[in-house]
């Protein structure tokens, strides 16, 4: 291996000095000697600005996989923060029901919902353990769900108000015209039996009529959106949107007659 002598470090430092003093005394000289060391020096600047890049890119590239873990990780605790606000605003307004002296009612969460494309319904992890029983009417704090078709000990079906086989009795909360809401497995439902010259129009609100026990009086239902005529031209029918989102329910309230 090469190896530069002590004597001959020396010998090269005597001569560096002698140039840069004869560079500085001489201005003839001196654009001769700093072209000669001006490619060395352009050299020395561009391994070393190469270097620094290598040396900066790895460090900044741990420090950004580090960023992009702690950033996922806070927006995890945000999002959870915000689902816990979120169902703790739907609670209280769910517990705020209960409150209130009309009925009694058994809070459940839905943990299951019908696969089938004839049928809709949802399963809450709530039975007849917690004294819920079939035929008892499910509500949300928006207003009528559907109601109960099956009780197990620990769980019970809820059968949701657009399913063609779910009927309750109504009637228009402005005019007081009763009819019969059904399902129609669509977003939404239909009010049957209105005589021709009912007193009915659309943006009306629905309600329970109470003349079912299961039902309690005065549940909303939904809205008057379209109105039509029967197809025997004898009565009308009424297409309601109905109050609950019955595509995302997360907790009802059974209500116990």
């Amino acid at each position: 291996m090469f190896k530069i002598k002590k004597k001959n470090l020396i010998y090269y430092a005597i001569c560096l000095s002698l140039l840069l003093s004869l560079s500085f005394s001489e201005p003839s000289i001196r654009p001769i000697f700093l072209n000669t060391l001006k490619d060395p020096f352009i050299l020395l600047k561009l391994i070393r600005r190469e270097a620094e890049g290598i040396i900066f890119y790895h460090r900044n590239f741990i420090q950004n996989e580090r960023l992009k873990k702690e950033t996922g990780l806070l927006k995890h605790r945000l999002n959870t923060l915000e689902e816990a606000a979120l169902e703790n605003e739907r609670l209280v307004k769910l517990l705020s029901l209960k409150d209130q002296p009309t009925y009694k009612v058994i809070a459940a969460r839905v943990i299951a919902r019908s696969s089938e494309n004839w049928s809709s319904s949802i399963i809450i992890d709530k039975g007849a353990l917690s004294g819920i029983k079939r035929g008892m009417a499910a509500i949300t704090y928006f207003g009528l769900a559907g109601r109960v078709i099956e009780a197990q000990e620990f769980t019970s079906k809820i059968l949701l108000m657009n399913d063609p086989n779910f009927s309750v009795s109504s009637l228009v909360q402005r005019s007081r015209q009763e009819g019969l809401v059904s399902g129609t497995l669509q977003s939404n439902l239909i009010m049957r039996y209105l005589p021709e010259d009912s007193d009915i129009k659309v943006e009306d609100t629905v309600v329970t009529s109470g003349l079912t026990k299961a039902y309690p009086k005065g549940i909303l239902i939904g809205t008057v959106v379209d109105i039509g005529k029967d197809f025997s031209g004898l009565s009308l029918y009424a297409i309601i949107k109905p109050t609950v989102n019955l595509s995302n329910i997360e907790e009802v309230l059974i209500v116990v007659p």
